[in-house]
């Protein structure tokens, strides 16, 4: 529901003379960490980490599905964690390891444990939204001051999106993404999994499909950035990452983040233990570290994404802690709703559609 770590993470790891042989394997997504907090956690317990990358969903859950992955510590988002319990891929989590998660925000837990009953199996690394990063100025250029950047409309009506085509509009590259927020824009229940009700979503975004320039989940940070593109449907903190090295560039380039009035998807990304984790205890020591609410605010301020840590707040960067988008008020919290969870028949109908839209055949 994110690799700007990948250097250091190497350099830390071919380290390894520096620390014990205790070692913890991390699998999670790109740009999603502080750069300290290896080298952090490391110091303060000797355990070295292994921290390898990802940018979709989908390679996690094949790396799980298939065995043997060698992980510790995953960090899934919810809607594919609550199908991925059933089928054994993770083992229950021993509160007693992680005293630090006393600390998580109590509404936030109850929400996720629709995807993972009684919360056993993980805790929340960060939370989001799905919305529209764009360029101000090159939208107002094409559709004017009053232009619909606060709904979907802005990239679901062909009226608009054609005059945005030139450009440039990115789509994430994810059914699960991109199905509940079309059929939300259409009225329908984004949890559908009515066939009916999936192929009019298809369809809408088939009807903007020629306006679209790439179906990816990472490279628009950069292009939104460096002003390649000016609309992307993406993840909150991803855009507010382009927003942040637009600014370092001093290019001249403004972009803002907006949640559809229409409502979007409210998504959780879990620490979780791989059933078959090579070294549990140390996992268990890697989240309850991340859950401490100095540290969590460090990864909250460097990848603008929320964290469920209440007393790290004081520790956020003020300019992150009031920025609504990134933590939405109650009125807005309140139109938000969870990422879906399909099943196997739900799964190859999204696949088929899916490819469909992509390729526009």
């Amino acid at each position: 529901m994110k690799a700007r770590i990948g250097l250091t993470a190497l350099a830390l790891v071919m380290s390894g003379p520096a620390f014990s042989q205790e070692v913890v394997n991390v699998f999670n997504w790109s740009d999603y960490i502080a750069a300290d907090t290896i080298e952090k956690f490391q110091e303060e317990t000797g355990i070295r980490v292994v921290y390898d990358v990802y940018d979709s969903n989908d390679v996690l859950e094949a790396r799980l599905l298939a065995g043997s992955s060698g992980y510790d510590v995953v960090v899934p988002t919810s809607s594919y964690l609550a199908r991925q319990i059933p089928a054994g891929a993770y083992q229950p989590l021993d509160m007693s390891k992680l005293p630090n998660a006393a600390g998580l925000d109590e509404k936030l837990m109850e929400a996720v444990a629709a995807h993972d009953p009684g919360n056993e199996h993980a805790v929340i690394y960060m939370w989001g939204t799905n919305g529209i990063g764009y360029n101000v100025e090159m939208v107002a250029e094409r559709l004017g001051d009053d232009a619909p950047t606060d709904s979907w409309s802005l990239v679901f009506d062909p009226e608009y999106a054609s005059q945005l085509a030139d450009c440039g509009i990115s789509f994430l590259d994810s059914s699960s993404d991109m199905f509940p927020v079309a059929l939300q824009y259409l009225g329908l229940d984004p949890h559908s999994t009515d066939e009916a009700d999936l192929e009019r979503a298809a369809e809408l975004m088939e009807s903007v499909r020629p306006h679209v320039r790439y179906f990816h989940s990472s490279q628009y940070i950069s292009d939104l950035a460096n002003g390649e593109t000016c609309v992307a449907i993406g993840w909150s903190g991803d855009v507010l990452i382009a927003m942040d090295r637009a600014e370092e560039a001093g290019q001249g380039v403004e972009l803002a983040y907006t949640i559809p009035k229409e409502g979007t998807i409210e998504w959780f990304d879990m620490m979780a233990i791989p059933a078959d984790a090579p070294n549990a205890d140390n996992a268990h020591a890697f989240i309850n570290f991340i859950l401490q609410p100095e540290i969590v605010a460090d990864i909250t301020n460097y990848v603008f994404y929320p964290n469920a840590i209440p007393a790290s707040l004081e520790y956020v960067d003020p300019e992150i802690s009031e920025d609504e988008s990134i933590y939405p008020p109650d009125e807005v919290m309140a139109n938000l709703f969870p990422s879906p969870v399909y099943d196997a028949r739900t799964d190859r109908v999204l696949t088929r559609l899916w490819t469909r839209v992509r390729t526009g055949q």
